[in-house]
């Protein structure tokens, strides 16, 4: 956190969290944060609200079954969208 500009004000909030919420579930939510790989005042409050609110963190494993298995990626369709703006640029438009 130090090295990226800003990362000394992101830790001193991170810190100030234990005047607000109990200090266990503060060091709970920053080591998971460090677990993760990602050590920043955002996650560390996601993970911290998610451990105040009961939420689950990580649930199980969903098994789907095979008729849910995708048979054809969707493909963005530029041209598509080329055209609609086409349509509009010299008549009405929303805005």
């Amino acid at each position: 956190m130090l090295r990226k500009p800003g990362g000394d004000r992101e830790m001193v909030d991170i810190l100030a969290l234990v005047l607000h919420h109990d200090e266990q579930a503060v060091l709970v939510a920053v080591e998971m944060a460090l677990a993760e790989g990602v050590a920043t005042k955002t996650h560390v409050l996601n993970l911290l609200h998610r451990l105040i609110d009961g939420k689950t963190i990580g649930g199980p494993d969903i098994d789907t079954p095979h008729a849910l298995a995708l048979r054809r990626e969707p493909k963005a369709n530029v041209e598509r969208y080329d055209g609609l703006r086409a349509r509009t640029a010299g008549g009405r438009h929303a805005s």
